[in-house]
């Protein structure tokens, strides 16, 4: 069994609760409300720009210069045409672009952005590949179980991001990162495994976090 294997069997209850939660079924129907979605929007925006920076940690991180390249494109794709993309979807929504840059996090997103910079800037590449597939990979296993309906990925409002998250590029690249995992997994002492699977599983957690705050539109409590 590879690592990889051993993390799927072990998250997979979270995942699926990941896939029945009303949000991603919401998407896959159309019946999400339009509302939920616009706060999921902006939220995930500023979850890329902290995500956009672990890739600049595991271009510093790297040891070989195959990776470290891997690193740099994806911050470069990140920062450079990902987040372009978000913002024009986000017109669809009447997000502007200066809502986007004046917006605060939520107590999720904060919780889990500083969870994944805190063990990419203190780790080893191998933890911080293990904080940041979570979210890769499980949006590829959603985006393709919601592209099985044509009726989802022809939706007004949802169907392009399903099809985003579905498609053979965003597989590449959830790939290429799972057995970045793997590599970096072989050989390891066990106490180092489950050290990673921690991470993974903690990164899995607030994924399932992330998605019930968006649709409860979570903010912090109104306690000034």
């Amino acid at each position: 069994m590879t690592f990889s294997q051993r993390l799927y069997d072990k998250v997979k209850p979270i995942w699926e609760q990941n896939h029945a939660h009303p949000f991603v079924q919401g998407m896959g129907d159309g019946t999400l409300a339009k509302e939920k979605f616009r706060f999921y929007m902006i939220q995930d925006y500023l979850y890329l720009i902290e995500y956009a920076k672990v890739f600049a940690l595991g271009a510093v991180k790297a040891t070989d210069v195959k990776t470290m390249a891997r690193f740099a494109e994806l911050l470069h794709s990140t920062l450079n045409e990902e987040m372009e993309l978000h913002r024009q979807y986000a017109k669809k929504f009447g997000i502007t672009t200066q809502e986007l840059e004046e917006a605060k996090p939520s107590p999720t997103t904060l919780a889990y952005t500083h969870y994944m910079l805190h063990v990419s800037q203190n780790g080893t590449l191998a933890e911080l590949v293990a904080a940041l597939l979570p979210c890769m990979w499980s949006y590829w296993e959603i985006g393709k179980d919601l592209a099985k309906k044509k009726e989802a990925c022809d939706h007004e409002l949802y169907g392009e991001w399903i099809t985003m998250y579905a498609s053979a590029e965003f597989g590449q690249l959830a790939t290429w990162c799972i057995d970045l995992m793997d590599e970096h997994a072989k050989g390891k002492p066990e106490p180092e495994l489950r050290k990673l699977e921690e991470i993974f599983l903690n990164t899995t957690r607030f994924e399932y976090m992330f998605w019930d705050m968006a649709y409860h539109e979570e903010m912090w409590p109104n306690n000034g």
